[in-house]
This record gives structure tokens, C-alpha cells and sequence, in this order.
């Protein structure tokens, strides 16, 4: 089982060229099914002797330890991935994981944010120093385009046109897209773009800092691709760094603090089915590869407009 799960994971590497956290997340789910092999048979079986009385005990594990329903879906859809290559380079006759049918999902409704608390939001990092500046132009693009914060922190400089309001994602499965930002996001880019090159000799703007805080706050340009968003170090801002200072802004401003940086991009996409827009192309400014992803705003948003109705029609009330 260890020798077949390491040459899957190559042949995800090598001839798939799957991101580092796709074999990350194949690699965590297939040990997880190894180690419970290993202790219902006592030893490390083949993947040909798995049959899928022995996978229904692993998913009924999984439960009994309390893995969320879409955890153990995920898994499933490993090993049935897993065993297609087993199946095609002659390790296992048959895939156990087919007959298996994944636990029904909980309908949860994805927590976003209104209009004004979005603006009280983006309106929280400070406008006079190099770091506020940054977290804004941030925050005013994570939402303005509905990113992922991995495809946020993923943004090079030579994937911004400002000029045309376009910015250049590399998305989930190293798909690539345009996606529009809007005037805010882009002014706010624009700022820091301008500050973040800012060296020793040049000065600042009024009611910013001065040239030496600059020159002293702002990291070096890196080599190579040149990140937009940087932390102190010069280095590429990572996503945990972004969960930690959306936290600040949570706390500052009094906002819900089960706001992730993903709920931006669920605000993102509620307000604009509120205000007219069609799921198609709600669709592909998310960059989603089905419509079916993309249909739970449509929930969220038919909730919002049902408490309009009730609130405001006189025939609307129930008992």
C-alpha cells in the first residue's frame, strides 16, 4: 500500500502537475486510510486485497471520530481517484471506492457580510501608514474580485492592469483567469504600488510618513516574480498572514468574528446576485468549474429577499 500510494502521489506531481496542496491533501487522506488497514489486518495490505466492506468500516471510523460530512466525502473521492491509477497500472483489479455513495451534505449557508459592514471594514485599516495602506488594497481586492486569499497572496505585479481594471488569477486546478477590480480596489493598489517602491531618497506625501519611516518599513522588491502584497520581510505574504490581520480589523471594528478572508468572497458573490446580476456569471467571476458550486448564493440570497417580503408586505406576516 506505501509503495502504490508513493507513486501516485508522483504521478500527481509529475504528469499532473497538481498544486503542492492537492498532493498534500491526496497524501494526509491516503495515510489515513493506510493506518486503519494496518490495524484491521494486522499488517500493511495491498491495495488489491482492499474490498469495500473494508472501506465502509474506514468511513464508519471516520464518523465515529467526528469528521464533518464533507471531510469524509472528500476522502471518498481520494481513494476513488487513488484506485483509478491503481486500476490502470495493474495494482487492483476492481475500485472499491465506486459502490461507496457519499454522506449527504448539511445545506449550511455561507456567512457573509451586508453593504455596511463591508464598508466599515474596508474602511478600518489606517490610511497614514505603509501597513494600513497595504491592508487595504488587500481587503478592497479580495473583495472587489472575489478572491480566494490563496489567489490574493498569488498575485504577482505583472498580473495587474490597473489601467484597465483587470488582474490576472491563478485559481484552483492552475486554472487562470481575468477577473474585473473595481475603482476602490484599484486606488487602493495604486497607493500602495506607489508607496511599497518608495526608496530612501524619494519623499512621501503629506499625512503619510516620512521617507525615512518609509525607507525603513518597506521591504525590499524580492527576486523574481515581484508579489504585490509583502510582508516586512520582503517576502511573499502568506494566507495565514492574511487571517490574522483581517482578525485585527474583526476585533476594531466590532464585526463578527467568525469572519473569515473567505467570506469576503461569499459577500462578494451574495451581493451580486442581490443587485441583479445572473449565476453564470457570478459563476465565472468566482472562477467555479460547476454551476452547482456557485447555486448555494442563490439560497443566500432568496433568504435576504424573503425577509424583505415579509418585512415589508402587509399580506406578508405568518401567525
Amino acid at each position: 500500500m506505501h509503495s502504490a500510494i508513493t507513486q501516485f502521489l508522483r504521478f500527481l506531481s509529475v504528469e499532473r502537475n497538481a498544486a503542492a496542496l492537492t498532493i498534500k491533501s491526496y497524501r494526509e487522506d491516503l495515510a489515513s486510510l493506510a493506518d486503519y488497514l494496518n490495524q484491521a489486518y494486522g499488517r500493511e495490505p495491498a491495495p488489491a486485497e482492499i474490498t469495500p466492506l473494508d472501506l465502509r468500516g474506514y468511513v464508519s471510523a471516520l464518523h465515529e471520530a467526528g469528521y464533518a460530512r464533507t471531510s469524509v466525502a472528500r476522502r471518498l473521492a481520494s481513494l476513488r481517484t487513488f484506485y483509478k491509477f491503481a486500476q490502470r497500472e495493474g495494482l487492483a483489479d476492481s475500485n472499491p471506492a465506486k459502490p461507496l455513495r457519499n454522506p449527504r451534505r448539511d445545506r449550511k449557508l455561507p456567512h457573509f457580510l451586508s453593504s455596511d459592514e463591508i464598508g466599515k471594514l474596508l474602511g478600518a485599516p489606517p490610511a497614514t501608514t505603509p501597513l494600513g495602506l497595504r491592508d487595504r488594497a488587500i481587503l478592497e481586492t479580495m473583495y472587489s474580485a472575489g478572491l480566494r486569499v490563496s489567489e490574493t497572496v498569488g498575485i504577482n505585479d505583472t498580473d495587474l492592469d490597473l489601467a484597465e481594471g483587470l488582474v490576472r488569477i491563478r485559481g484552483k486546478g492552475r486554472r487562470e483567469r481575468l477577473a474585473p477590480i473595481g475603482s476602490f480596489a484599484a486606488k487602493a493598489l495604486t497607493r500602495w504600488l506607489k508607496l511599497r517602491s518608495v526608496g530612501p531618497d524619494r519623499r512621501a506625501g503629506p499625512g503619510v510618513a516620512t521617507h525615512r519611516q518609509i525607507a525603513s518599513q518597506v521591504p525590499p522588491r524580492p527576486s523574481g516574480p515581484t508579489p504585490v502584497f509583502t510582508n516586512r520581510f520582503g517576502r511573499r505574504l502568506t494566507t495565514r498572514s492574511v487571517a490574522r490581520l483581517l482578525l485585527k480589523y474583526l476585533k476594531l471594528t466590532g464585526l463578527d468574528l467568525r469572519t473569515t478572508p473567505h467570506t469576503l468572497r461569499h459577500s462578494f458573490a451574495t451581493h451580486l446576485l442581490d443587485r441583479g446580476a445572473d449565476i453564470r456569471s457570478v459563476q465565472e467571476l468566482l472562477g467555479h468549474k460547476s454551476l452547482v458550486t456557485t447555486q448555494i448564493y442563490t439560497h443566500v440570497s432568496t433568504a435576504g429577499l424573503r425577509a424583505a417580503y415579509e418585512r415589508a408586505h402587509p399580506r406578508a406576516k405568518r401567525r
